[in-house]
């Protein structure tokens, strides 16, 4: 997908550019058929009043007013919207890239320069952006409707990420879990554990879409007619009776899977809670007078 815009900033000026997407699906696709027959079942367009399929030519986009009443809108009424941001990315902003919350972020697109008038322009924004450590908040016009944007930059690139507004956001304090507390020894053990998984990259086979990968599998068995292939045994984690024991079992799965050595981790245990129940107290006491008395007799011969 490529669509022609305009980024344009009281820095630079405008930049004529084209949108091209930074993302790729390489999802398997089902289609749906008929059981009996194989046949392809498919979905038809079908106009209710005259009971009849139609033509992608006959079909355009209307607002409906009442059940009565439609409002056509043309692609024509939509590319001539009276927005400033109707053919243009709008910066307005610039700030620091932590200061936006991740969620807020969607899809992401590059901008390529539309030829060689944009060359200078289009680098200068990228160098700007690359020293200053900033991002770029700019307004667009996507799918009939304005948008916030994300600018940024990756090798050299400006990628430009689709932002949801702010009162898209649900607040999550309605999913906060019961007030509750932990220690500082188990937070060091789940810090020691999040040293042990740190990567330096996002590669390797452990971030290869595996779903994928086992749907390719099944395909090709039935292709071939072919057993299909086994599901492994999910492993049953045991109860969680004491989470520093958890953790550090966590850590130990963590080294075994990097090849490193399984030993102990620097997790520090847990305080070992006492035995002792109030009613037996008097009993200690007791038994401690007795101690006392019988090293007092056993002194007295010799003091004598």
């Amino acid at each position: 997908m490529t669509c022609e815009y305009v980024a344009s900033s009281s820095v630079n000026g405008t930049v004529p550019i084209q949108v091209v997407s930074a993302t790729e699906d390489h999802s398997i696709r089902f289609h749906q058929y008929h059981l009996p027959d194989q046949g392809r079942v498919r979905y038809r367009k079908v106009c209710e009043l005259e009971d009849r399929e139609v033509s992608q030519d006959e079909i355009g986009k209307g607002y409906e007013l009442t059940s009565t009443q439609v409002i056509p809108v043309t692609d024509e009424d939509l590319s001539n919207l009276p927005l400033p941001t109707a053919k243009a990315i709008e910066i307005d902003a610039f700030v620091p890239l932590e200061s936006v919350a991740p969620i807020r972020i969607a899809d992401g697109y590059y901008l390529q320069p539309a030829g060689q008038v944009a060359a200078k322009p289009y680098k200068l924004l990228v160098k700007a952006l690359s020293r200053s450590s900033k991002v770029a908040v700019a307004k667009y016009a996507w799918s009939g409707r304005e948008r916030l944007g994300l600018l940024r930059v990756r090798d050299d690139v400006l990628v430009l990420h689709a932002m949801r507004w702010p009162d898209e956001i649900r607040h999550p304090t309605e999913l906060l879990p019961p007030p509750t507390e932990v220690s500082e020894q188990e937070i060091e053990g789940a810090l020691a554990l999040m040293d042990t998984m740190t990567v330096d990259a996002l590669e390797g086979p452990e971030f290869q879409d595996r779903y994928t990968e086992a749907i390719a599998q099944i395909i090709e068995a039935k292709r071939e007619a072919k057993p299909l292939p086994e599901t492994p045994e999910p492993e049953q984690p045991a109860a969680v009776l004491d989470l520093m024991a958890a953790l550090q079992e966590s850590v130990s799965r963590a080294k075994a899977s990097r090849g490193e050595s399984a030993g102990s981790a620097e997790v520090h245990e847990l305080p070992q809670p006492k035995k002792t129940a109030a009613k037996k107290q008097p009993a200690k006491k007791t038994a401690a007078k007795q101690s006392t008395t019988k090293k007092t007799a056993g002194r007295r011969p010799h003091s004598a």
